[in-house]
Order: structure tokens, then sequence, then C-alpha cells
């Protein structure tokens, strides 16, 4: 579901404060039991105090253990409600039975159906029915993607939107973000760059335990995994979105903001929001009207129809106080990284790192795929002054294939022969480094998918001017 123009952009609340975090219920468990008194010889009672002095004796030798990590699963032999410590899981076994929006007959999942009215009241009810969902909801984020239901007509466009796929599915495991692949048009008229608008409503009901939808093109990936969504920056905002305020506001241009990836909270605000963004698509009635109107509003804009990126900037532009200001536009990381300013640069920021990593010896030691946040902070520091644009020699954080539309094969004319397939090549093995290197295996050359072992310690050591004596 990615952009099929031809343009260098683009594949394609009223409530500000954010949801809070519900408190867990406490689930009082009373356990009550009847003994009956016997008399018992008085031989007996000092072969009761040694066994009980015996089992504290083991008991707390087990406890002990359990603390100085010899058994470090020893509590795990109890149930977990006697740790007193929060849940760290989500209870997908149990859904209490009191009513909630979902046995709402007028409740649709369609943008043509009902509008949805006091959705903040309705999710937290949920919420507060699902306490172990409740936990830590202000930071969850649902991430969609997908593409067309049938085959693509490139030859390599399939196993080119797996690899993009599986890009999104490693980011998503390393970070705990949970991940939609969609490839069914929800709403029949809503058709390639329109598609993903009914889908992230319908996703907003499906998952009211997710804080943001995070939408991506199929043609856009991860180039670092380690960095994360400064999602503290946008908690008096509702939406999210790659752009520059000037050429919105001054230079009234429709590739202002890049509407292939953006985030969206999960809020009566974004409800509404996407009722009026939709109401310029496609299955509206007023979609040719809407197209002369964008074409008039944009003089940069040479194509007649409506489409969802100038529908976003006109919303941006003409409503500002009523969507604009609820929207961040974002420019300071490249949320939306466009491929032929990053595809250049690949071998000299892998330099760049391995020269840092040569130098620090903590940021090239082996570790899990899951303690991998950690090291990412460890990064940071010596990122400061890097960037990640023009210039710069951070990696991006995700690389946008605008133009190249990999599925159809029908690449921007203005790309000369094979740079789209080769640039997507090395990109993606380039990020799939960052993932391989946990398992032991690196792609020694960005052209192609062979894999070999890496050797300990890698890249080694950074040699002293002594040593080279």
């Amino acid at each position: 579901m990615h952009h099929t123009l031809y343009h260098n952009q683009l594949g394609s609340g009223s409530r500000k404060e954010d949801t809070q975090t519900l408190p867990l219920r406490k689930e009082k468990v009373v356990a009550m039991s009847k003994t009956k008194l016997h008399s018992r010889p008085p031989s007996l009672s000092r072969d009761k105090s040694v066994f009980i002095a015996a089992a504290i004796t083991v008991l707390l030798v087990c406890v002990i253990w359990s603390f100085t990590g010899t058994f470090s699963n020893f509590p795990t032999l109890f149930s977990s409600d006697c740790s007193g410590s929060p849940a760290q899981f989500f209870n997908r076994a149990d859904d209490p039975q009191e009513t909630t929006f979902y046995d709402d007959p007028e409740i649709s999942y369609t943008v043509d159906g009902n509008p949805i009215k006091n959705w903040d009241e309705k999710r937290k009810e949920w919420l507060k029915l699902h306490p172990t969902f409740a936990a830590g909801v202000q930071n969850r984020m649902l991430l969609l993607t997908g593409s067309q239901p049938s085959p693509c007509k490139n030859p390599s466009g399939d196993h080119l939107l797996l690899r993009c796929f599986k890009n999104k599915v490693d980011y998503c495991r390393i970070h705990g973000c949970d991940v939609f692949y969609n490839n069914a048009y929800l709403n029949p008229k809503m058709k390639s760059y329109w598609a993903k608008i009914p889908l992230i409503r319908a996703s907003m009901l499906a998952h009211p335990e997710a804080e943001w939808i995070w939408w991506m093109d199929s043609d856009a990936i991860f180039t670092d995994m380690d960095f994360k969504v400064p999602l503290r920056r946008y908690k008096h905002h509702n939406f999210v979105v790659h752009g520059w305020p000037n050429l919105i506001y001054e230079k009234k241009s429709w590739v202002a903001v890049n509407a292939g990836i953006f985030l969206i909270r999960n809020c009566q605000w974004s409800m509404e929001f996407l009722d009026a963004w939709a109401r310029m698509g496609p299955q509206s009635p007023e979609y040719a009207r809407w197209g002369q109107t964008l074409r008039s509003a944009f003089k940069d804009k040479m194509f007649p129809e409506s489409d969802d990126q100038s529908a976003l900037v006109y919303l941006l532009l003409k409503e500002k106080r009523k969507w604009g200001d609820m929207m961040y536009v974002e420019n300071e990381y490249s949320l939306h990284g466009y491929w032929v300013a990053v595809v250049g640069r690949i071998d000299n920021i892998t330099g760049r790192y391995e020269k840092i990593e040569k130098q620090e010896v903590k940021l090239r030691r082996r570790h899990a795929e899951a303690v991998g946040e950690w090291y990412g902070k460890l990064w940071e520091e010596h990122l400061e002054d890097a960037g990640d644009r023009k210039g710069g020699w951070r990696r991006p954080f995700i690389t946008h294939f605008t133009g190249c539309q990999p599925c159809s094969g029908d690449h921007n004319p203005s790309y000369v022969g094979k740079d789209c397939w080769v640039g997507m090549e090395r990109a993606l093995n380039f990020a799939d480094n960052q993932v391989l290197r946990n398992f032991g295996f690196v792609h020694p050359d960005l052209r192609n998918g062979s894999v070999s072992p890496l050797a300990f310690d890698f890249p080694g050591a950074e040699a002293s001017e002594d040593s080279l004596a």
C-alpha cells in the first residue's frame, strides 16, 4: 500500500491529555481451611519441632539462593501473586463479561459507518476491565503496514516486500512493538495510498491497549535498529509526521510532509480526524471536487486526483486550530529518510560506527538481542553531533524508497537502470547486519545476501601507535 505517484515523496484530542495508566485491580485471595484438633502423643512433639526447623532452614536457603542467582528461577515455583510485584505480562486468557463498546451494535469498524463518539471514555473503561494491559499503556505502539491483495507484477516484487516486512518485524521484536500486516482492502473503493485510513480506524477498535498506531508504507525500512521514537516529545500531540512547517504554511507545497509514515494517537480526536481525512477519498461523492480544490490549493501539484498527502497538508493548512495544532511536524531525525540521499552514505556510516567500536570495548561486546536497548543507549553519547541527514554520519532511522514501486516495478523514470533495486538491497542488508550481529553473522558485501560468521571481538580494538612501531 505505497504511493503510486511519480514523485520523490511519498509512498503513499480535541483531547490533549494522555490516557492515564489505570491502577491494577488487586484480587484478594483468601484461603480458609478448617482442621480438626487431635491429641498427639507427647513423644511426637520433639520430632515435629525438628521437622519444622528443618523445613524453615531449607526454605531460607532456597530464598537466599534465589537472590544470589544460583537458582534465579526459584520464585517461579510459587504463585506470582506471592511476589507482591505488578504484573509483567498481559492476561490474554481472560475477558471480563462486563459490557463494553464491543457489545454496542451501533459501533462500526468502517470509515463510512456511524461516527464513534466518546472513544476516550470507552477505551478507558475497557482498560479498567483489563488491568494488565492498562499498565504502561502510554508507550505502547502497534505498527501497521501492508500491500495489495494480488501478487506483484515485478518478478522480484514479492521477495522485496517480504524482506521489507522482515525488517519491520525485526525492529518490533527488538523494541517490544506489536505489528500487523494487511493485504486486504477494508474499503474496496479506498485503494493504493487511501487504503491505510480504514485499516487505521479498524485497528484502533481492535487494539484499545495500544496508545499509538504507527503506519509505515511497505517500501519504508528501518535502517537504525537502535533508535526509539521519542514519544515523550509528543505528549501534547495526537499526530506525528515528517515534514517542514515552512513548506506547509509559507510555500503551500503538497510535498511539505510525507504521508507514508506517521504516528496517530488512539483517541477521540484521531477518530474525528480520520473521518475528515477520509471524506476527501475516492469513496466520497465529493472526491472529484476535492481533487479540484487540492489542485488549486497547491501550485506544485501536477495531477488532478485527490490524494492522501495533499489532503493531509490541506487540513494542516486550512484547519490549523482544529487539526494542525495537535500535529507534530518532525524533522529532527529521519522519520522519513529519502533513499537517494541515504544509500550513497551507507559505507561511510558503517566505517564511522566501526571506528568508534574499535575504541570502545563495551560497544562491541557480544550480548543477547533481548538486552539490545541497553547497548543502544550506550551509543547515544557517541552520536550527539553525528546527525542523520545530509552531511551526517548517524544511521538514518527510516529510509523510504519513495518512487521505486517495488511491487509494480513502475519506478519513477528519473531513476536510472537498477538504482532502486540495488539501493534497496544495500539498505536492507545494512539494516540486517545490525540484527544478524546478535546471531553471530554478517553480510560482508551489502550487494548480495550471503553471510559469514563474525570473529570474536569484531571489529577488534583500534591499534595504538606504540603497537605499530
